[in-house]
Order: C-alpha cells, then structure tokens, then sequence
C-alpha cells in the first residue's frame, strides 16, 4: 500500500509555503519586521502546534532555536535532526512571526490575524498528520477552546489519539513541573512512547 502523498498535494503545499513566507499582513504591527516561520510537509507524521517565534527563532529563520526549543526536544527525546526533519515532524506556530514584547516582559500573544488565514489551508495540505501537540495555552484555546492547561496536560489521555496537550517549554516551565512531579513521571514517559511509535512506523512504512 502507498502511502505517500501524490505529488499535486506536495507541489500545492510548497506553493502555500511560499505564499506564507511572502505575507505581510501584519507587518506594521511586527517591531522586528515579518518573517512567517513554518516547518511543514505532505509527509509529516507529527505537528507540533506551538505560540509563536522568539527573537532567537526569528533571527535565525528555524522555530525554537532557543533554550525553550531544547526543553521540548528533551521532553520527547528527539534531536535536533529527528525534530528539524520535515518529513516527520512539522511546525505551525498560531503567529508564524515574532509578536514583540509585552510592556512587563514576556512575548505578546500571536498575532490574532494569522491562524485565521492560513492554519486551515496548510493543514488541509498535510494528509499524514497522525497527532498534533498542543504546545501552550495559545493552541489548546484555538483548538479545544477555553481551559487550565495544567488539567489538560495531567488529562491527556482525553485528547488521545489526535491531540497531546502540553505547557509551553520556557523556563517558567521548570518551576511549574517543581509543584506538578506527576508531570515527569507520567506524562513524559507516555509522550515519548507515542511520538517513537509514530515516527518509527514511518520509517518502516
């Protein structure tokens, strides 16, 4: 059985990727200007549905390149190889551009113009998708609405098999998973054995 996408569904989503790349809608809202990251293919298996680019992201052109990006490999034990390979594992944030910073620190939420225009076309474009991870409040509220992301994350179980639910990686991140030890001990085991499973049957398929 051929499971690989057809090359028309291939060639529309580099068409679509590259159209991303060229917006600026909300380039006079940006304060270090456009640059729409997005890791994506036909072929991917996982997506990881994040918040949006930091300014390490931004100035290098790769999503999480930064000490949050290693916490998130770390958490489902994947390298940098495995998590950059688009072929299984993609990256859609909710604002695919850096929003600046918040006047008491911390990033601004995702530019609300973005997911609207483009999550659906792209995803429309990703027939291998097998599970999405819901990376921080941002994703979770687009996707299953409203909620307490510590609950989601202790109850994801619920969400399986398309969704896991998880809290941003950044360093505010370490002190939470000090008050919530279930956190380590149940849920990172269960996350890294369902990302090996899907991504080792792509590779014997």
């Amino acid at each position: 059985m051929n499971n690989q996408p057809d090359p028309s569904t291939t060639e529309r989503l580099d068409a679509l990727v590259r159209e991303v790349r060229a917006c600026r809608v909300c380039a006079e809202h940006l304060p270090l200007g456009p640059r729409p990251l997005i890791h994506v293919s036909t072929r991917a298996r996982i997506l990881i549905a994040s918040q949006a680019p930091g300014t390490k992201a931004h100035l290098s052109g790769k999503s999480f390149y930064d000490p949050s990006g290693n916490r998130l490999r770390e958490w489902l034990n994947l390298t940098s190889e495995q998590f950059y390979d688009t072929s299984k594992v993609a990256i859609l944030p909710m604002g695919l551009c850096y929003p600046g910073r918040l006047p008491n620190g911390g990033d601004r939420p995702p530019r609300p113009e973005c997911a609207p225009i483009w999550r659906d076309r792209v995803l429309a474009l990703m027939p291998s998708l097998r599970l999405t991870l819901l990376v921080g409040s941002y994703s979770q509220a687009h996707v299953l609405g409203r909620g307490s992301v510590s609950d989601r994350v202790a109850h994801f179980r619920d969400y399986l098999p398309r969704y896991f639910p998880l809290p941003h990686p950044s360093w505010r991140t370490g002190v939470w998973e000090k008050r919530a030890p279930w956190f380590q001990a149940e849920v990172i085991p269960a996350l890294r054995t369902i990302v090996h499973d899907i991504l080792s049957h792509d590779d014997q398929a």
